[in-house]
């Protein structure tokens, strides 16, 4: 009975991390802007998210926010709140809504919605100087949403 039991968990658990991507334009925000489950279905590496915290062509969350843990990369902004201890007062859905679209929670806000491909103003082609054409892509993938997701968890404070 035992094996059978912990078998069931290891392919539900399995079943879980191979489950499909939330498309952009299918994500359900709660009331306040949650996002209740994991875009891609898998979890976060905190590592990873690490790295696009400081990325300049993907998150690049630090030209807007200080963030102490990532102290060894230059130029942080002060034009968003400071990072430190984010874990330890916004749960993973919370955060996972603001990093996918911070205007689902702060309507007036200037951070960009890093998980959105339409309902933009004239959005530029690429450095080129004219307007895009179709559906623009997200500026980071739902993975790498539940990787900064995951990183911003790790911040706690002292």
């Amino acid at each position: 009975m035992r094996l059978t039991a912990i078998t069931m968990a290891v392919a539900l658990s399995a079943g879980m991390a191979v489950a499909d991507t939330v498309a952009p334009t299918q994500v359900t925000y709660g009331e306040y802007g949650a996002i209740e489950t994991s875009l891609s279905g898998q979890v976060g590496d905190a590592e990873r998210g690490r790295e696009l915290m400081i990325a300049r062509g993907k998150g690049n969350c630090i030209a807007c926010h200080a963030v102490e843990a990532l102290s060894d990369a230059p130029f942080h902004g002060e034009v968003g709140p400071p990072l430190d201890a984010v874990g330890s007062y916004r749960s993973p859905a919370e955060l996972r809504g603001i990093v996918a679209n911070a205007k689902m929670t702060f309507p007036e806000t200037v951070m960009p919605a890093f998980y959105k491909t339409t309902g933009f103003i004239r959005p530029g082609d690429g450095y080129t100087g004219k307007a895009a054409e179709g559906e623009l892509d997200p500026i980071l993938t739902a993975q790498e949403i539940e990787d900064v997701v995951a990183f911003l968890m790790t911040l706690q404070g002292s």
